[in-house]
């Protein structure tokens, strides 16, 4: 059971985190119909990552932070430029800028030999959540040892910080970005100003790409900006009740994803475990899916019986009016 608590459950605890601090801003992602954003983000933080090794000549948390930060900002300009300057789609220009910066990264990542230090191009993708570990624990009552909890991942530290400033953030602008959201007309003629809301909603989601980029990698983080709020938008139309869904939708992904990779081979036979933050993406995808076939609105297999009932009905109150006449 140590074992379990100085190896599993830092990671799991990793994992759950970012699926959460991606998982919330994604409502309103999905709902601007600017999923791809997140998608964007997670790829242009590479080059500012590497830049902010290089700067600072070892691997430095605060660093890298910095220039992932500086590099996600500068790249919802560019994208903001491109689309109004050049008269493009916002789709288009998001996928011009995070491919570029994204290849640019890679770039840099192999002709400055960073490649074979501590970085390289698979982490970038896949992160490295199995290597969170927490030596220091003993069991369950490590959680209530200060001394404990100091020896804590970093990566965690600084997760659960932008969890709380995420949650924060929605709960104090709850309102004026559910009406940004839905009508932005609308809200600006509330008073709101929608770009500021849009901008500020940006800048978070920079944030928590940066805080997960890391230590689960781009995958995971595309994932958990769209799947959970995606499967939550197929069972409510209440955003409030949306939100909490997609929060216990991305804490289950993490823990059943990490503990699918870690464990899942086991049963087939397989020693060697797969990649952590690939299956808990695995694992919001299958909720996705379940969504969309069975959720009781929208699903296509409700939708379809509705439909047939419907046909059934119609046909059975057309026969009668004919044999009544």
């Amino acid at each position: 059971m140590e074992i379990f608590w100085q190896f599993d459950f830092p990671s799991i605890l990793l994992g759950t985190l970012a699926a959460l601090v991606c998982g919330l801003l994604g409502n309103f992602l999905v709902l601007r119909r600017q999923a791809l954003m997140g998608d964007a983000i997670s790829h242009v933080v590479l080059p500012g990552i590497v830049v902010g090794f290089l700067l600072s000549g070892g691997a430095s948390a605060l660093a890298m932070m910095l220039g992932a930060g500086v590099s996600a900002i500068f790249a919802v300009v560019l994208i903001e430029v491109i689309r109004r300057v050049g008269n493009v789609e916002s789709g288009a220009a998001m996928g011009v800028v995070f491919t570029t910066m994204f290849a640019a990264g890679v770039v840099i990542l192999e002709q400055t030999g960073t490649a074979g230090v501590h970085l390289d191009v698979e982490h970038a993708l896949y992160g490295n959540l199995e290597s969170a570990v927490w030596l220091e624990a003993t069991g369950i009552e490590s959680l209530f040892d200060p001394a404990a909890l100091g020896a804590l991942p970093h990566d965690i530290g600084v997760l659960a910080v932008v969890t709380v400033l995420v949650v924060g953030f929605i709960l104090a602008l709850f309102k004026e970005l559910k009406l940004a959201s839905f009508d932005a007309l609308l809200a600006q003629s509330l008073g709101f100003s929608p770009r500021f809301l849009g901008f500020a909603l940006i800048v978070m989601v920079a944030i928590a790409s940066v805080a997960a980029f890391s230590a689960v990698g781009s995958i995971l983080v595309i994932a958990m900006f769209i799947c959970p709020a995606a499967t939550a938008r197929m069972l409510t139309d209440n955003m409030a009740t949306q939100i909490k869904l997609s929060a216990v939708f991305a804490v289950l992904s993490g823990v059943l994803g990490y503990l699918l990779g870690a464990f899942g081979p086991l049963m087939f036979g397989s020693y060697m475990s797969v990649s952590a933050a690939g299956m808990i993406a695995v694992v919001a995808g299958f909720f996705q899916l379940i969504a969309m076939l069975f959720a009781p609105q929208y699903g296509v297999i409700p939708r379809r019986w509705r439909q047939k009932n419907d046909l059934s009905n119609g046909a059975a109150s057309d026969d009668i009016p004919s044999v009544a006449l």
